[in-house]
């Protein structure tokens, strides 16, 4: 009777810890990288200096985080969150796309094809709107 109570005990124990492995399994590695920014660019409502840059991307359920940390020159650091993102083809090429406005360079995209993703980042909107008119006040003429 003792080992079948082991038995059923050690069957136990392995069935709840299969029961935990695929959570533990499901968590994926951040995204990693480096890339070069040749110019200063709008990253949502933020400027980032020209420089070498890490990111990493990180998915936690509903929220999805990039985070860069320029790695030449004077050390900054900034973290935007995700609009949406999408699976990317293995042909498509690792790139950032920017958006040019009146204001300046948008980054809108960034594909990572060799981590098979997309992300978009939103456009200030803001940063899309051209002036109609200038403002101003007109000084009244005594006796008017």
């Amino acid at each position: 009777m003792t080992n079948i109570r082991r038995f059923v005990y050690a069957t136990l124990l392995a069935l709840s810890a299969l029961s935990f492995a695929p959570t533990l399994a499901s968590a994926q590695e951040p995204a990693r990288g480096e890339f070069k920014l040749p110019h200063d660019v709008h990253w949502q409502n933020a400027l980032v200096p020209a420089g070498v840059y890490r990111f990493s991307f990180e998915a936690d359920g509903g929220m999805s985080m990039l985070s860069l940390a320029k790695m030449t020159g004077p050390r900054a650091g900034f973290i935007f969150l995700v609009g949406s993102t999408d699976e990317s083809k293995p042909s498509d090429s690792s790139r950032l796309v920017l958006e040019t406005t009146p204001a300046g360079s948008y980054v809108t995209t960034m594909q990572l094809p060799e981590f098979g993703m997309t992300l978009h980042f939103p456009v200030p909107s803001q940063a899309t709107q051209k002036p109609i008119a200038k403002a101003g006040s007109a000084a009244l003429a005594p006796g008017q």
